[in-house]
């Protein structure tokens, strides 16, 4: 058994057969053939090989050509490998005997002798690369156009992947991907945040543990703790057996205060909306007695499609979600589109500091087209119920003008052609740079709320790249700085009358809900999986005593010190919920 370490990004733990995804995405299931198969198989093993043999072949002769016999060597000792006596039988044993397929006694048998060379010293564990090199070609040559990709998968599986892109996850079906892990990437980056939506158990950053793992073996995910198990023992699987029980159990018990107001013990309501990536989660949110949508994401649109979406697509989207909430308020972000999520043509020149190029309501001031045509469908869907629009990534107040002029140009076009819409309806603005922040007693005048986006905001504060597994651990909500900020834009939009909201990942934790609420905070948007959560801890404390709380971090010097005391709190009142049986009051 091996337990590996990586980023919580997803909640929930899973247990299921791995379907390992190399960097070149071959999907290697453990999968048996018929006895009456075996020589047919046997014989696609042997032409694979052969292909293979004649590729390596040909790339040695052309090295030699180019660069001479040492270079070549690289090649020759690939051939001796591919042709080594003791691997040829194991792989034909493997199928003649185990009756496994090609494909996976290739990927079983390389991977363990790419294993064994890694834990060697330094200069022959260089030679697993090597044995890597011969297994993807030797996967490409069985697979041909068989090759199989994430929206293939038709059984239950825990994905297991160098890395997903924030589309290639969007795309994941839900139905049958119980959870994914990733060697790269951090627990703020989109890819995680697309997994919170999906409501699947997901782990990032856990580095190189691909060569450990084969296709079909059962794995155990925590996405509450950040581990991935591998070959787990029977005790270990009965004890997460039971854990999931447990937390069938308290979803129950959650549930009895689905419709009962976020209410604090003395009196002070709380609005609870959730976050949405998809159309769809609008019925989880409701599902778990959600006050609206308070963080509609709009990217999945061009995440889950290889063209431009129309205006009608976008329309459509908006329109299922407002008819959904039946009256109840809507917040529709416009594309937050750029860094880790950019889709549009790659430009010739290299973005080098994506997070701080071409991005979110900078990329939409630049392509008006794409903007017009996404505000044109927020106008069209506010006249179908309570629509809000909030711009992202608003640094200085001239973007945010220049925002509202091509609003406002777009309504002039809507009511000319006799286009139904809320000309009243409100906008608002994401506060989530220093510079919105410190600017916000100015920018507050222009809007009719905000929203204060905690993963960006933590981002640029601390200057982390929340996808870079290699400074995560410099990405963390409890740093003093990034409280003192929350704090002062907090108040602001208090003392000018404005709404604010906290829709980041912050607010979706337990365990800082004590914290925003005694920072001020009387609106927040969380994942629908977290909504009842969040509405059991609103209920079972004070505003004064949460007072108390914030007041205590901000003196505070460090994030460690912070985190362990809010984590004392926290267990402190889940101690007192227990005793006193609080789950549905």
């Amino acid at each position: 058994m091996l337990k590996l370490q990586g980023f919580a990004v997803s909640p929930g733990v899973t247990i299921g057969e791995a379907l390992v995804l190399g960097t070149e995405g071959f999907r290697i299931p453990r999968r048996f053939v018929e006895r009456s198969a075996v020589d047919t198989e046997l014989a696609r093993l042997q032409a694979a090989v052969a292909e293979t043999t004649r590729e390596v072949e040909r790339n040695r002769d052309a090295i030699r050509s180019e660069l001479g016999d040492q270079y070549a060597a690289i090649f020759d000792a690939h051939l001796a490998m591919l042709h080594d006596e003791r691997l040829q039988q194991e792989l034909t044993s493997a199928v003649r005997d185990r009756n496994w397929w090609p494909e996976y006694a290739v990927s079983r048998t390389l991977r363990r002798y790419a294993k064994a060379f890694q834990n060697l010293d330094n200069h022959i564990a260089q030679r697993a690369h090597d044995i890597y090199d011969i297994e993807k070609s030797l996967l490409r040559n069985l697979l041909g156009q068989r090759r199989e990709t994430l929206a293939a998968i038709s059984q239950p599986v825990v994905v297991l992947a160098h890395n997903l892109t924030p589309s290639e996850t969007a795309n994941l079906d839900r139905r049958f991907v119980k959870g994914f892990a990733t060697e790269l990437g951090g627990p703020g980056s989109h890819t995680a945040i697309v997994a919170e939506g999906l409501e699947i158990p997901a782990v990032v950053g856990i580095g190189p543990f691909l060569a450990d793992v084969s296709g079909g073996e059962p794995v155990i995910l925590d996405g509450n703790q950040g581990l991935i198990i591998l070959q787990p023992d029977e005790e270990t699987i009965a004890q997460y057996r039971q854990e999931l029980e447990a937390a069938r159990t308290v979803a129950a018990e959650l549930d009895l205060i689905r419709d009962l107001p976020a209410e604090t013990t003395d009196g002070v309501r709380i609005q609870i909306t959730g976050n949405i990536e998809f159309p769809d989660e609008a019925e989880h949110c409701i599902a778990r007695g959600c006050d609206g949508i308070g963080l509609y994401r709009t990217e999945f649109l061009y995440l889950r499609s290889r063209r431009e979406p129309s205006e009608d697509d976008h329309f459509a989207a908006y329109g299922a979600v407002v008819r959904a909430m039946n009256g109840k308020p809507v917040v529709i972000r416009t594309l937050d589109l750029g860094a880790d999520k950019m889709l549009t043509e790659s430009r010739p020149e290299e973005d080098r500091n994506p997070c701080l190029g071409l991005r979110s309501i900078r990329l939409s001031l630049r392509q008006l087209p794409v903007f017009r045509t996404q505000l044109r469908a927020i106008l069209r869907a506010s006249a179908l119920g309570d629509v809000r629009v909030m711009f992202p990534l608003i640094s200085t107040i001239i973007e945010l003008r220049q925002a509202r002029m091509v609003l406002a140009d777009v309504m002039e076009d809507l009511l000319e052609h006799g286009i139904a819409f809320n000309p009243k309806m409100p906008v608002g603005m994401m506060v989530e740079t220093p510079a919105a922040a410190l600017m916000l007693d100015a920018l507050v005048k222009e809007v009719d709320f905000v929203s204060v986006g905690t993963n960006d905001l933590i981002q640029y504060t601390l200057a982390v790249d929340r996808g870079n597994k290699d400074v995560a651990e410099l990405y963390n909500a409890c740093d003093p700085a990034v409280l003192r900020l929350l704090r002062s834009s907090l108040d602001v939009a208090n003392a000018a009358g404005v709404p604010a909201n906290v829709c980041g990942q912050m607010s979706g934790s337990v365990m800082y809900t004590q914290l925003l609420l005694g920072l001020g905070l009387r609106h927040m948007s969380v994942p629908a999986s977290a909504i009842p959560e969040v509405k059991q801890v609103v209920r079972s404390v004070s505003v004064a005593e949460c007072r108390l709380v914030a007041e205590k971090a901000l003196t505070m010097d460090g994030a460690r010190e912070v985190k362990a005391y809010l984590r004392d709190q926290f267990n402190r009142r889940l101690a007192r919920a227990v005793a006193g049986g609080d789950a549905a009051r």
